[in-house]
């Protein structure tokens, strides 16, 4: 592709990002579409994070760094990093920086979305480090590159198998959709990716790459971990329905959604009284549910731990394929 394509501009917000952030680099070196601009933006990094950076850009006039003048959390960075996006690019292209992209990511995702104007994102299968979270996306049919976004909206809510929305690094975005708002990203939700493709699908398509052109590492300090730590996606789940199912659920299709996350979320609760967890965790999920209007209740609690003791108990095998079945399946869709 030459340089009469539509420019995209990558961005890779980071913090202490010394181990991986040249591969993260070379990764944008070696695409073979090469009409993008990238920027870095340092979030006040204690390591050698700039020095990288910098070595690169004066190597480099396509990259540039931009430094933050004090430390933010990690969706305000994201945030910060795609205001920095040139008022020139058709594209924006985000990539962690402890993540890659494949050589022809940015070539398979342009050529999609120029195909098909009415796509504001792109996803594709992406590959994670952790073996057992295998491989990122699943139940989009092979034969179908482009999908109605509120089709997409309506599966994610209903889980009723097709699972598109991740971590940022897997998408690429039309630039007129991120420079929409100030604050692309939601900064008080830990799943703002997730959540901005709900917000900005309602009235666009989304597209799709079968093929793996991403690969994410997760960490014990990354968001991916923290969530799974604590597991953010059950009040995310509970919050993405009454924020959004009104726009794509049917109001008895909505209910039965609410009714069955919130017994899914005393049911794991339940197991996890089990598990002598911290005060910051029982906190973390009482202040969640009393925030969406459905405070933790004790009675439903007990009923689910005394349960899953029973059954432990009666049926210690069965109760131990369940558990592993649970977490395989958590795992698949933070």
């Amino acid at each position: 592709m030459t340089n009469q394509e539509p420019l995209v501009s990558v961005v890779t917000p980071v913090f202490n990002g010394e181990p991986y952030l040249r591969d993260c680099i070379e990764s944008v070196l070696a695409q073979s579409y090469t009409h993008w601009d990238y920027t870095i933006v340092n979030n006040c990094s204690t390591d050698r994070t700039l020095d990288i950076a910098r070595e690169y850009a004066a190597k480099d006039r396509r990259i540039r760094i931009h430094n933050n003048q004090s430390f933010v959390r990690v969706i305000e960075n994201h945030n910060i990093a795609f205001r920095q996006i040139s008022a020139a690019s058709k594209y924006c292209k985000p990539v962690a920086a402890d993540d890659m992209i494949l050589p022809d990511c940015l070539e398979k995702m342009v050529r999609l979305a120029e195909e098909h104007p009415a796509v504001a994102i792109v996803g594709a299968y992406g590959l994670y480090s952790r073996a057992e979270m295998g491989v990122y996306c699943r139940g989009v049919p092979y034969a179908r590159s482009v999908l109605p976004g509120r089709e997409v909206c309506r599966a994610y809510l209903l889980e009723d198998g097709l699972s598109v929305f991740g971590a940022a690094t897997f998408f690429l975005f039309r630039s007129d959709i991120v420079r929409s708002r100030h604050a692309f990203f939601n900064e008080s939700n830990v799943h703002a990716d997730s959540e901005a493709c709900l917000e900005f699908l309602e009235h666009h398509d989304f597209g799709f790459v079968h093929q793996i052109l991403t690969f994410m590492r997760v960490q014990e300090s990354s968001l991916t971990s923290i969530s799974d730590r604590l597991n953010t996606h059950l009040p995310y789940s509970l919050y993405a329905l009454t924020q959004y199912g009104p726009k794509y659920l049917a109001e008895g299709e909505l209910t039965q959604r609410i009714r069955a996350s919130l017994r899914a979320y005393h049911r794991y609760l339940g197991w996890q009284v089990t598990k002598r967890r911290g005060r910051d965790f029982w906190s973390f999920h009482e202040n969640k549910l009393t925030a969406l209007g459905y405070p933790l209740s004790t009675t439903r609690l007990a009923a689910h731990t005394i349960s899953y003791v029973v059954d432990l108990l009666l049926n210690p095998k069965r109760t131990g394929e369940r558990v592993v079945r649970r977490l395989r399946e958590r795992l698949s869709t933070c």
